[in-house]
């Protein structure tokens, strides 16, 4: 019988599951994914079930159960943090306490009850581990490194918001700790909070946005809200912000530093934001960087594994593998608190003495990020049986031959196969694709297919063995975690236009591939191996084949506020709310003008609420 541990991460935001099988990683999912509630922070039913069906398990087969942090230890911050705050935290505190007191203080008591009613056998022992070091196994037990130092930066777990480990084999050791309210992420989310985001979403759109401006803020950052440390250790300077005491990131202060009240949501972006968001990523990739040049000091190791919130800032990591203090880095693909779930159960499978079997492959043990639901053809052909949907069902080769002359026509590809991804980003398995040579392309995807802003960036899939040729890349990405600047060969000759600023940059073509180069020449980089997505690293040799090019534009199967597809029914309802013009669905394609006019009962974008 294999050894099945369970990790659980929720209750706070992006709540998953995850199941562990001798120590290497079987099925793993956010619950918004089922749920369909972005972030969905609610106890993972639906991705539990979904985990044990995928092993063909019940909670009898399971030896543990993990919570991925401590919740004791986090009353006993949130009691210290209220109780310093006196007497202006007192009414965040009211509303808190009878939470805290009723079961979040037992929340892995509430983990228990709560499997325990879904009625899949007897529940074994619930444990938990601390948020940081289920950050830190999440990182280095599933890498492809022996040994490694570990970086964890996220906001804070209990209290810890950034950590330093040392991986040797089946070991972690923790070296160094920065403790809450010292925090790089809340000083990157209190930045996104003041420029009209949703903190806990919206970071990485003020990632996005940050190129269009001049980090002329940065200094004041230094001098005002953080000391940096010649190691990258760093204190706040709380006078500041607003989280100690209130439901809000920044206060009057911080208006008053930065020229005037935060801008409302969904409010015109103006100069002042874009400078903000330049300025705060410059301070951030400072401290990582910092922090990496201690990490290597530290541990005399050559590789480092990332975890955490802040490991989701593409930009930093790019900037970071691009100074190689290190050879080499790699990054969990569910950086964030997902990836605590399959964190917390590794930690404890290997605990048990299970062994990291695929570090004998030269590959990392993740699986692509390939963890989720599959739906074979006979389940997708019924549906569409049933619903009367018009379809083709050509051969294998057909297909790829098909999507490829679309794609190459200018048009829009929804491209739904094999298992789900496990983390924010779609990697080719639940995935809209389109032509980057396009020049229209960025612009038509964000306005009439995926509903949002239209300074966000898109990203490139490229074959790995091509992607040196594309991309300033000195290192595989596989999950789509590093950015790196075009290749100065496919950049156009000549001067650029001087005297535009702002969104008007956005009308500035500046390489052979506009729909996934940044204003500022760079592009988030998924490097695709055969290895790991086959049918994905076909559909790209043969787009290279037809055209030369081996990119595609690959961007997450949804629209602006929904979480990402997981059911052939859920891609089907994206492809007709939206100027998709063709979904490869499984081994079948459906073609927008083939298909009945799609009606659906009111304004199903009130539906669902912008992140």
């Amino acid at each position: 019988m294999p050894d099945l541990v369970l990790g659980i991460s929720c209750y706070y935001h992006d709540s998953a599951a995850a199941l562990v099988e001798d120590g290497a990683p079987r099925a793993a999912a956010q619950e918004e994914r089922f749920s369909r509630r972005r972030h969905d922070p609610s106890f993972p039913a639906q991705a539990v079930q979904y985990c044990l069906q995928e092993s063909g398990a019940k909670l009898d087969d399971v030896s543990a159960v993990v919570y991925y942090e401590d919740p004791g230890l986090k009353f006993g911050r949130v009691l210290t943090t209220f109780a310093a705050a006196v007497p202006y935290g007192f009414a965040p505190f009211r509303e808190a306490l009878p939470d805290w007191l009723a079961w979040k203080r037992r929340a892995n008591d509430t983990v228990r009850d709560e499997l325990a009613g879904l009625g899949l056998g007897q529940v074994p022992p619930v444990v938990c581990r601390r948020h940081h070091a289920s950050h830190a196994a999440s990182a280095f037990f599933p890498s492809p490194y022996e040994s490694a130092a570990v970086l964890c930066i996220d906001g804070v777990g209990e209290w810890a918001t950034t950590t330093l480990w040392h991986g040797r084999r089946s070991n972690l050791r923790q070296l160094a700790e920065i403790r809450f309210p010292h925090s790089l992420g809340l000083l990157y989310s209190a930045f996104t909070y003041f420029c009209g985001f949703k903190v806990d979403s919206g970071e990485y759109k003020l990632m996005g946005l940050a190129p269009y401006g001049r980090p002329r803020f940065a200094e004041v950052i230094r001098r005002k809200l953080i000391h940096i440390k010649p190691d990258g250790s760093f204190r706040l300077n709380m006078r500041y912000f607003a989280y100690l005491h209130d439901h809000v990131m920044t206060g009057r202060r911080f208006e008053t530093l930065f020229g005037g009240p935060r801008r409302s949501p969904e409010g015109p972006l103006t100069e002042r934001e874009f400078d903000l968001a330049a300025s705060v990523q410059q301070v951030t990739e400072e401290i990582v960087i910092r922090l990496a040049r201690t990490a290597r000091s530290l541990t005399g190791e050559r590789r480092l594994c990332l975890a955490g919130g802040v490991a989701l800032n593409c930009v930093a990591n790019g900037k970071l593998a691009d100074r190689k203090i290190f050879d080499e880095i790699w990054v969990q693909p569910a950086a964030g608190d997902a990836g605590g779930a399959l964190g917390a159960a590794l930690s404890v499978a290997m605990e048990r003495g299970a062994s990291r079997a695929h570090l004998g492959t030269g590959r990392d043990g993740m699986a692509g990020a390939l963890l989720g639901p599959a739906y074979n053809d006979a389940a997708i052909r019924a549906y569409l049986d049933e619903h009367g949907l018009p379809y083709s069902r050509p051969e294998p080769d057909a297909l790829i031959r098909e999507a490829v002359a679309a794609l190459d026509g200018g048009k829009v590809v929804g491209w739904f196969q094999g298992r789900m991804e496990f983390g924010p980003r779609a990697l080719g398995n639940r995935s809209i694709l389109g032509d980057p040579r396009d020049s229209a392309m960025q612009s038509t995807m964000n306005l009439k297919i995926k509903f949002r802003e239209s300074f966000r960036p898109f990203a490139p899939s490229v074959l790995a063995p091509d992607a040196r040729d594309y991309f300033r890349l000195n290192q595989d990405s596989p999950y789509m975690l590093l950015v790196a600047d075009i290749a100065p060969d496919k950049r156009l000759a000549g001067p650029q236009p001087e005297g535009i600023s702002g969104l008007d940059l956005l009308k500035v073509q500046r390489s052979l591939l506009p729909a996934v180069t940044h204003v500022d020449g760079s592009a988030r980089i998924q490097t695709v191996a055969e290895e790991d997505n086959p049918l994905y690293y076909r559909l790209l040799a043969a787009f290279k084949e037809r055209t030369g090019c081996p990119v595609l534009v690959n961007t997450s199967f949804n629209v602006r506020g929904e979480p990402i597809v997981n059911t052939p029914a859920e891609a089907v309802t994206c492809f007709m709310r939206t100027d998709i013009d063709m979904l490869v669905l499984g081994g079948f394609i459906l073609r927008k003008e083939e298909q009945p006019a799609w009606r659906e009962g009111g304004d199903w974008r009130s539906d669902i609420p912008l992140d």
